[in-house]
């Protein structure tokens, strides 16, 4: 009879390529059961984004072949169990992601869009704040300029702010509580105040992620959040030409200044190159190559990889349902991808 141990002895030979550590040590093999002709075990990972499970289920499956019993069946279920990243909580949020750029128009808000909805289709419990006070752009890319949230009250009889729950998300911007054809002239204390009564008064709820769509630049909403705010990671967008990323190069420096020291998760090139639809064998670097890469090897972070210039991405967002929403675009591939790399890069610093 096949016992627990000699599959938790086949399986403390499976490591996990990120957190190079074996999969028992981890404690990410539960639930073992055994039958007479089959294994069956949970692999727990740390994100349902993880873009390794097929390898690691592949490995499992071999180790158990090679130890065990190469004729039994082996069934594991793969579930997950987010981990956090920050030494501390915010209302049960796991990880808070900063999505930033150094200038506005590089497409930030469509990248936090998009990889919001990408990892709650992973199957992770996500939310979408909107920092970007004085531009709020995700009321109109999720359709949803109307909402108006509602408020209860929490257990000391404080009110909390419902986030509106649209496409699986909870979603929380200033967009919704101000005159969408009105600017917000705000003075630079307004406007931080404003961004801690969205964080501090909000329910929440149990999130893995919460993405945090900020201002363009590196001014005093970004201090505000970096230090008043438990924050994972940030990601840096930037389209290829050189004055985006010289602009992108003052966003790392600042979440790398010593009080903020925010890490750094990667940086995204938006906007990359143009694939006519008629000629989808080519691209055209229309504003520049290899900007991204080249900013984020020199400052020694990851590249979480191009977008490229789409029609659909852009036409997506105007008309309220972002191209995530669509499996079967070329834009949903591109932002599945880029959501599993930074479920990984949070992994692996959650773990360092």
């Amino acid at each position: 009879m096949i016992t627990k141990d000699q599959v938790l002895h086949a399986l403390s030979h499976v490591d996990d390529p990120d957190l190079k550590k074996d999969l028992v040590t981890l404690n990410m093999i539960q639930n073992i059961e055994i039958t007479p002709n089959k294994i069956k075990f949970d692999l727990v990972l740390t994100t349902p984004a993880c873009p390794l499970k097929d390898l690691l289920e592949r490995t499992c499956k071999n180790a158990i072949a090679h130890f065990v019993d190469k004729d039994i069946e082996v069934d594991i279920h793969m579930t997950s169990r987010v981990t956090s990243s920050s030494n501390s909580q915010l209302e049960n949020i796991k990880n808070i992601i900063l999505v930033s750029s150094g200038k506005g128009g590089v497409g930030k808000s469509t990248v936090s869009a998009n990889l919001a909805l990408a990892l709650a289709d992973s199957g992770a419990k996500v939310g979408l704040l909107d920092a970007d006070i004085y531009g709020p752009s995700i009321p109109i890319m999720f359709g949803v300029e109307n909402a108006k949230p509602l408020t209860t009250k929490d257990e000391n009889g404080k009110n909390k702010i419902l986030p509106i729950e649209r496409f699986g998300l909870k979603l929380l911007s200033i967009g919704f509580f101000t005159d969408p054809s009105q600017p917000i002239p705000w003075r630079g204390p307004m406007a931080t105040a404003a961004i801690k009564q969205l964080f501090n008064d909000a329910d929440w709820g149990n999130l893995d992620y919460l993405v945090v769509d900020m201002p363009p630049g590196t001014g005093d909403i970004h201090i505000t959040v970096a230090q008043g705010f438990p924050i994972a990671g940030s990601i840096i967008v930037t389209t290829p030409q050189n004055v985006a990323v010289a602009d992108a190069l003052k966003g790392i420096a600042m979440y790398k200044m010593e009080g903020i020291n925010i890490p750094i998760l990667g940086v995204v090139e938006n906007m990359a190159y143009f694939t006519p639809a008629e000629l989808p064998d080519n691209k055209y670097y229309i504003f520049g190559k290899g900007g991204g890469a080249q900013l984020a090897t020199e400052n020694g972070v990851t590249f979480l990889g191009e977008i490229p210039l789409i029609k659909s991405i852009s036409d997506s967002g105007d008309n309220g349902f972002p191209v995530m929403l669509d499996d079967i675009e070329i834009g949903a591939v591109h932002f599945k991808t880029l959501a599993e790399k930074v479920a990984q890069e949070l992994s692996i610093l959650a773990h360092s």
